[in-house]
C-alpha cells in the first residue's frame, strides 16, 4: 500500500506522526519506524514466554472441543453455529454470527460478541465499530478480506450486555475449532472479554496491552488491544491502539520469518 494511502487511514484513526525531515524524495515508511510519536512512549519489550498478569506462567487450558465439533470442516462448523442451541442466547438472537474472511488468513481478529448490526446481517464487525476496525487493519496494510474475523460469542446477548461465563463456555468449542482450522500466524484479541477468554484471566485489559502472549493450546502469539467500540467512546485512546498494532506487526514479522 502506498504511503499516502496509509497516512489517510492513520488520520482516520486520529493518529498524527511527527517525522524528521530528510533530503531527497525518499520518505520514511511509517511501518518500519520505531513506535515513537510526540507525547508517546516507546513500545514495551516483548514477553518471550506466555505469562499471566501476575507474572506466573499462563495456565494450561484443557481441550474444549465438545462432541464432534473438533472434526467439523468450515461449512459444517458454520452450519452448526447457525443452528446452535447450546445456550439460551439462541432464544433471543436473530441468527448466529459465525465469522468472515479468508480461510488461509495469517491474521485472526477475535472480538467479543455480535451487536445489533451483526445480529441482523450475520457478519461480525459491520457497524461503526467494524468500520473503525477496517481502518485499523488498513493502517497496518491489511484488507478486511485478507484476515479472518470472529467473535468469542456467536449469538448476540440481549441489549448488548456482557456475555455470561456459561455462554462463553458454550461457544468456546466453536472458536477453538475456528482457530484449529485457520492456523493463523497471530491472533489480535480485540476488547476485554476477548482477551480474558483467550488468556484465561480475569485481568483488566490495561495490564494485558503491550505484551506478547501465546495461546495455551496452540502456541499462536496473541496481542491484546482495545475494542473499536471503546475507541468510539474514548477517541483519545487511539494512540495506544496504534502502539498495539505496531507491536502486533512486529510479532507477526518475527513468527512469519
Amino acid at each position: 500500500m502506498i504511503r499516502s494511502r496509509r497516512m489517510q487511514y492513520l488520520e482516520a484513526m486520529d493518529i498524527r506522526l511527527w517525522e524528521r525531515r530528510i533530503r531527497g524524495s525518499e520518505a520514511p515508511d511509517v511501518f518500519n519506524m520505531p513506535a515513537r510519536t510526540a507525547g508517546s512512549t516507546p513500545e514495551m519489550d516483548l514477553v518471550p514466554e506466555p505469562v499471566s498478569p501476575a507474572g506466573e506462567p499462563a495456565p494450561s487450558a484443557p481441550s474444549a472441543l465438545a462432541d464432534d465439533i473438533g472434526r467439523l470442516g468450515w461449512e459444517e462448523l458454520a452450519a452448526r453455529v447457525l443452528a446452535c442451541t447450546r445456550c439460551r442466547l439462541a432464544e433471543s438472537r436473530t441468527q448466529g454470527v459465525f465469522g468472515v474472511g479468508s480461510h488461509t488468513a495469517q491474521w485472526m481478529i477475535i472480538g467479543e460478541a455480535p451487536g445489533a448490526d451483526e445480529d441482523r446481517r450475520g457478519e461480525p464487525f459491520v457497524g461503526k465499530a467494524g468500520q473503525l476496525l477496517n481502518e485499523m487493519l488498513l493502517a497496518m496494510g491489511l484488507k478486511r478480506e485478507e484476515v479472518y474475523i470472529a467473535n468469542v460469542i456467536k449469538s448476540r446477548p440481549p441489549n448488548n450486555r456482557e456475555p455470561m461465563p456459561e455462554e462463553i463456555a458454550a461457544c468456546r468449542p466453536y472458536l477453538r475449532r475456528q482457530i484449529e482450522l485457520l492456523k493463523p500466524r497471530i491472533i489480535l484479541a480485540v476488547g476485554r472479554i476477548s482477551a480474558q477468554s483467550l488468556l484465561n484471566t480475569k485481568s483488566n485489559i490495561g495490564p494485558l496491552r503491550g505484551r506478547r502472549f501465546s495461546d495455551a493450546e496452540t502456541g499462536i502469539p496473541i496481542v491484546v488491544t482495545y475494542h473499536p467500540a471503546y475507541l468510539l467512546r474514548s477517541p483519545l485512546e487511539k494512540r495506544k491502539v496504534w502502539q498495539d498494532l505496531l507491536l502486533a506487526r512486529r510479532v507477526f514479522r518475527e513468527v512469519a520469518g
